[in-house]
């Protein structure tokens, strides 16, 4: 996978990509990254890529030149149809399975933004994609980006070496995932459930879904609401939780 960055703070980037995870998916080259700074490519002869908005009123907008030829310049330099992902506040809700689908892509392009916002036509021509992490408004785009690329790079092949890491994380099911616990089997006289040390793995595998499934009921009941229950899961929840 390739991932494109534009940003006007390439520097920010720095230490996360090559930290962690994301350092080792590129060591053995399962996606590689550049940062394009698209102040690079403003015409305008202050450098700026940023002006007041027509029609008045409070902040500084991006003007669509300069990140148009930025992504021009991108696209240019490889065969593929990249994914263009703005990330914006008022984009979709970032979720699981989005990252899931991004995953599956061979080039990725992230747009950060800052000050006020972006002029509407690089909306309406360039994007593919507007992505929001949250109902809340960052400085600029790039923690978003972070975030989004982190989840994406963890689920391409061979990344977190374990196949079923990736699978059985929260919301991958649809459901939250279920409790862990390793050594000491007592800790402070807290005790590890008799059940994941009897080395019954179709009992342990039951336990950990039924937990799963509470899990999700206690927090996240939404998530429920839309996951597909089999007859006796939902007698079984029925009997935990009478208002269900």
């Amino acid at each position: 996978m390739q991932i494109d960055i534009l940003t006007l703070f390439p520097e920010m980037f720095n230490g996360v990509m090559q930290s962690s995870i994301l350092k080792k998916a590129q060591e053995m080259n399962a996606f590689q990254y550049s940062t394009v700074d698209f102040r690079n490519y403003t015409e305008n002869k202050h450098n700026k890529v940023d002006d007041s908005p027509y029609g008045g009123g409070a902040g500084m907008v991006l003007m669509p030149q300069p990140i148009f030829d930025a992504v021009d310049a991108v696209k240019s330099s490889t065969k593929n149809k990249p994914r263009i992902v703005l990330m914006c506040p008022q984009g979709e809700p970032y979720t699981q399975q989005k990252a899931e689908e991004f995953a599956e892509e061979e080039h990725l392009i992230f747009i950060c933004g800052h000050y006020e916002g972006y002029d509407e036509r690089i909306r309406q021509e360039l994007v593919t994609d507007e992505i929001s992490i949250g109902d809340y408004v960052l400085t600029g785009g790039e923690l978003g980006a972070m975030v989004v690329i982190d989840s994406v790079v963890r689920l391409l092949p061979g990344v977190l070496g374990n196949a079923e890491s990736a699978t059985a994380d929260s919301f991958s099911t649809g459901l939250l995932e279920h409790p862990h616990y390793t050594r000491p089997a007592n800790f402070r006289g807290l005790k590890v459930p008799d059940i994941l040390l009897s080395g019954h793995h179709k009992k342990i595998e039951n336990w950990r879904r039924q937990q799963s499934i509470l899990r999700t009921l206690e927090r996240r009941k939404d998530l429920l609401e839309k996951y597909d229950l089999s007859e006796q899961e939902k007698q079984w929840l029925i009997e935990v939780d009478k208002t269900f």
